[in-house]
């Protein structure tokens, strides 16, 4: 018999115990062994009781599962830094092979967790941490590992994107669509980590070290939420052909250096990710050798989530069957270059209001042509009192040349006001 150690009751952990409970039989048979649930560490035992959990399973403190022998892997799912990076410390040091949810985590602590799942030749599998039960994981270390990774793209916060689809739906502002969102339960009180792009942040941060093989950190990973995008921005991005989605884009150069970032961008229609609407999660890879591949499926939730995390536990004690535990240790056996923001080559919409009068646009091209910008094209929306709206599209650029000329607009007085820019990806932004 296989063996858990439980931490956290909450939401997914009520879900990994149903789902233990309800798939024991199918579980079974596709480990080799019966897996059991042995004791649960949790604040609230109430909570645990109303899952059939009994109280000689309830732990009073974390030693409760680390003295245990017969416990062979613990499950944390707490969430937050800490206690759980201690707790998983102390578990790895106690032998216990440990399954997460933890994004936070992960992308904060990863190098010390994987050290010291190593040292103490452990399994430390996390499959749920990224998109909830969308399999993305598993597969870049797995199916995908003959390829070297070009890019890994993906729409991996299901909030944004609900709150994006549903401005493009039905012409809402930003602050309408953020409330609805939060009284249906898809956006926190504090929605803070999801419309300003922390945590697609961090799980591009994941995914981005397992792709290309070097730690990435969130402080390698620009990011930019979608506050800023309007009604208005979605309106002529459909006019132009595009849809606007929030990104986390992970991608390596030819010479071996690696960008990661988190904004909204103008993708084409014909783009996979282009129809991934609602609370839906996709991640987008391209290899050298598999081509396009995309992973598409709920990226958060108490089910698919524990799906993700029961997953890694069979998958655990098939080793253990095998006794071939820590097969598959930490990726991040190279040190590379990370290109800041302010490299980046790609094109831009840009929608600025000026002075509707003769040689006003010489001008804004001439500033373009000095920080060597160019324009691909420029449309004129409307019109109001003496005042034009501008859409522009540049041709690839570099960020920093565009934003040395955005800084002489803000100067300029036939520069009413620049009202947003929004970098485009996908094919048409090559």
């Amino acid at each position: 018999m296989i063996n858990i150690g439980l931490l956290g009751c909450g939401t997914v952990g009520s879900g990994v115990v149903e789902l233990l409970q309800k798939n024991k039989e199918t579980i079974a048979q596709r480990t080799g062994d019966t897996i059991a649930l042995k004791k649960v560490l949790e604040k609230d035992k109430d909570r645990c009781r109303a899952l059939g959990i009994s109280d000689d399973m309830l732990a009073d403190d974390l030693n409760d599962i680390l003295n245990d022998a017969d416990i062979n892997i613990v499950v944390e799912l707490i969430g937050g830094i800490e206690p759980a990076f201690t707790y998983i410390m102390k578990a790895m040091q106690a032998g216990k092979h440990v399954v997460t949810a933890n994004k936070d985590l992960i992308a904060v602590k990863g190098k010390e967790l994987f050290d010291t799942a190593e040292e103490n030749r452990i399994d430390f599998y996390f499959e749920a941490s990224v998109a909830g039960g969308i399999p993305i994981v598993y597969p870049l270390k797995q199916s995908l590992a003959a390829n070297r990774i070009q890019e890994v793209i993906g729409i991996l916060n299901g909030t944004t994107n609900y709150i994006l689809t549903k401005m493009s739906r039905e012409g809402q502002e930003f602050s309408q669509v953020l409330a609805e969102a939060q009284q249906l339960g898809y956006a926190e009180s504090d929605p803070t980590a999801d419309v300003e792009g922390l945590d697609a942040a961090r799980k591009i941060a994941i995914l981005s070290s397992i792709a290309f093989n070097s730690r990435t950190t969130l402080d390698d990973v620009y990011v930019e939420g979608i506050t800023s995008i309007t009604p208005t921005d979605i309106k002529y991005a459909r006019e132009l052909g595009y849809v606007i989605k929030l990104l986390a884009i992970a991608k390596e150069d030819e010479e071996g250096r690696v960008q990661a970032r988190v904004h909204p961008a103008f993708l084409p229609l014909g783009h996979p990710l282009a129809a991934v609407n609602d609370v839906f999660n996709a991640v987008f890879v391209r290899g050298d050798a598999v081509g396009e591949v995309m992973h598409f499926g709920r990226g958060a939730g108490k089910m698919p989530t524990a799906s993700a995390v029961v997953g890694d536990i069979i998958e655990i004690g098939r080793n253990l069957q095998y006794q071939s535990n820590a097969r598959i240790g930490c990726t991040c056996y190279e040190t590379k270059t990370f290109l800041g923001i302010q490299e980046l080559q790609a094109k831009y919409y840009i929608r600025m209001m000026v002075k509707d009068r003769p040689g006003v646009l010489a001008g804004i091209a001439s500033v373009f042509g000095n920080n060597n910008v160019s324009i691909a094209s420029v449309l004129q929306k409307t019109s109001e009192a003496d005042m034009a709206e501008l859409i522009l599209i540049t041709h690839k650029v570099r960020e920093q040349d565009l934003q040395d000329s955005l800084t002489v607009f803000k100067g300029m007085n036939i520069v009413g006001a620049i009202n947003n820019v929004i970098r485009l990806e996908g094919s048409d932004a090559e």
